[in-house]
């Protein structure tokens, strides 16, 4: 894989996508490093993304001195900034120190973060995943019952209708019900709300997608996750023909500001968490909310002279799919 210039976010976030599959992946993180310190980013407060993604790639290939060069990178290039992906980026150097046996180091840097729970949609997510990788799950799910019971506190109101109107204490519930799980623990009043508030997020997952939550599965993304499911159509070129009679569609109603939200296996099996089943149709609607919530979109239609979001180059009016339009 060989990364153009003047980065987008959205290209970042493509290659999140994507560099796992790659046939050299070490080599499209020390490309991203390059970029970031290269000043090839279309906008240099990309830096920060592009050096934390390239720490993300060296972690998951074992490369931990290189992991823990780029996530440093990343936090120096964030400078004084103060929110979610700074606090994610620091989780991600805790994860790191893990890793390298610097646990107290580890710890440090990570228990700062604890009260971003109740503030940030992603940060159960990020936290519990560090303190997980350092042996410390339990203190994971103390944290994450005591930032629930917070913010139930804080309500002050009744239990809530769905999983808008829980908001970030749905991602609480969520986070802290599948690590319970993985530890064995039983059930107890705040998992059988998270319970409560996934099945009724499923329900309404069989209506139409919303105009904004249209996922889009990469074409190497697809081939993985069609060995575990057909929901999203039995090949890549189904799956693009959906989005585009999707999207048609809601065009033709009036809709604008359409949008997709690249999804990625890796993550929905993440999410599904230890014992979970991916596919299941519970999975696949609370992983459309998290991306809807966190993720970069990708606009529609595409812009008209560039490379679609599918990958394709072909020119087009509204879009390209399937690849026979011209």
């Amino acid at each position: 894989m060989s990364l153009k210039a003047d980065l987008t976010s959205a290209d970042l976030n493509e290659v999140r996508q994507s560099a796992l599959g790659a046939a050299d992946p070490l080599g499209v993180a020390a490309d991203l490093a390059k970029a970031a310190g290269d000043g090839r980013l279309a906008d240099p407060q990309d830096a920060g993304l592009a050096l934390a993604l390239a720490a993300e790639i060296a972690e998951s290939r074992s490369k931990l001195d290189a992991a823990l060069r780029y996530v440093e990178g990343a936090l120096e290039a964030y400078g004084k900034r103060d929110d979610s992906p700074v606090a994610s980026a620091r989780a991600l150097r805790a994860r790191i120190l893990f890793r390298t046996d610097r646990g107290d180091e580890a710890f440090a840097e990570v228990e700062p973060l604890r009260p971003l729970l109740t503030q940030y949609p992603d940060a159960p997510a990020y936290i519990t995943a560090a303190l997980a990788v350092g042996g410390r799950a339990v203190e994971a799910e103390k944290w994450l019952t005591e930032a629930v019971e917070q913010v139930i506190a804080d309500r002050g109101a009744a239990e809530p209708s769905d999983a808008d109107d829980a908001g970030v204490l749905f991602f609480l519930l969520q986070q802290r019900h599948r690590l319970r799980h993985a530890l064995g623990r039983q059930h107890d009043t705040h998992d059988n709300l998270a319970e409560r508030l996934e099945t009724k997020l499923a329900n309404a997952g069989s209506a139409p997608a919303p105009a904004t939550d249209l996922v889009f599965w990469p074409e190497a993304e697809f081939n993985r996750l069609v060995k575990q499911t057909d929901a999203y159509g039995t090949t890549w070129a189904e799956h693009r023909s959906r989005l585009e009679h999707e999207l048609v569609r809601q065009a033709a109603a009036g809709r604008t500001d359409l949008a997709l939200l690249p999804a990625s296996v890796d993550a929905l099996t993440a999410l599904a968490g230890v014992g979970g089943d991916p596919a299941s149709a519970d999975n696949r609607a609370a992983y459309t909310r998290s991306l809807s919530t966190g993720a970069a979109r990708l606009p529609w239609p595409p812009e008209r002279n560039g490379a679609c979001w599918c990958g394709s180059t072909l020119k087009y009016k509204k879009c390209c799919l399937p690849r026979s339009r011209s």
